[in-house]
């Protein structure tokens, strides 16, 4: 049975604060394994010019019981049915880490392709461009044991220690971050041979993660193209101070693209 509008609205997007005189919003998409809170709460730090929306898949949080999508697509027409409409009445921006970045891409590709629409700047954060060598040549991680693959996790840093001193807690979290790797590792597409975008982009990393291909997504835009380098590793972007300095950005940036958009 299909549910009422507000109904999948709920259920696909999390918003802390509801601002209906915001003049833009920015749709934040989670990490492998993640939950919509990180980003959720951001709404209630950013001005109320910006409302946030943040991407809950299913597999966690309040859709703990539904199965996990299984490629990209289902995370794309899922997004985009729930999020049309709004996306038509006002500027939007797009802010993805990880796995997040790939799906944002994945989401503005569509919205140009099918629907003409742009946002004003996509944030993408800890990720190579998924048509990069260094994407592809990536080993492939969601098919190790258990035991591998929570040693790989510790090896790239971010996983928080108490997740994994805690067996029963970190039982619930590996299916859904290995369901989201399997995504990614499955995802495929061409460097675009032309830029499909006009807008920003921004690329944030962590100087101590592993090293990423970032100029590679100069590619999908004939509009700025800005790389910047925050102190960290892989989950550099829950510190604090990097929060900040990400967050001031995102406002300055999105404020910004505002005035031009009207």
């Amino acid at each position: 049975m299909e549910l009422p509008a507000t109904n999948r609205m709920e259920k696909v997007i999390s918003c802390f604060k509801k601002s209906p005189d915001a003049v833009a919003r920015l749709i934040c998409f989670p990490w492998a394994g993640g939950g919509s809170i990180h980003y959720a709460r951001w709404g209630n730090v950013l001005s109320s010019s910006i409302e946030v929306f943040a991407v809950k898949l299913p597999g966690r949080e309040s859709r703990a019981k539904e199965p996990f999508f299984q490629n990209m697509q289902q995370v794309v027409d899922e997004v985009i049915s729930v999020l049309l409409p709004l996306l038509k009445e006002k500027p939007f921006a797009l802010f993805g880490h990880s796995f997040g970045a790939f799906t944002s891409f994945a989401v503005a590709d569509a919205l140009k392709r099918l629907h003409n629409l742009e946002p004003v700047h996509i944030f993408l954060s800890g990720a190579s461009a998924p048509y990069s060598e260094t994407r592809i040549q990536a080993p492939k991680r969601s098919d190790l044991s258990d035991d591998d693959f929570l040693k790989w996790l510790i090896s790239i840093g971010g996983t928080p220690p108490e997740l994994l001193a805690n067996p029963e807690v970190l039982k619930l979290f590996l299916p859904a971050l290995k369901a989201d790797l399997h995504i990614v590792e499955n995802y495929r597409c061409n460097e675009p041979d032309i830029p499909f975008l006009s807008c920003a982009v921004t690329c944030f990393d962590g100087k101590d993660d592993i090293p990423h291909d970032l100029p590679a997504w100069k590619s999908i835009t004939s509009g700025d193209f800005t790389v910047r380098m925050l102190d960290g590793s892989h989950f550099y972007l829950k510190e604090s101070g990097n929060e900040k300095i990400i967050l001031d950005y995102v406002t300055k940036q999105v404020e910004t693209s505002e005035m031009d958009y009207l």
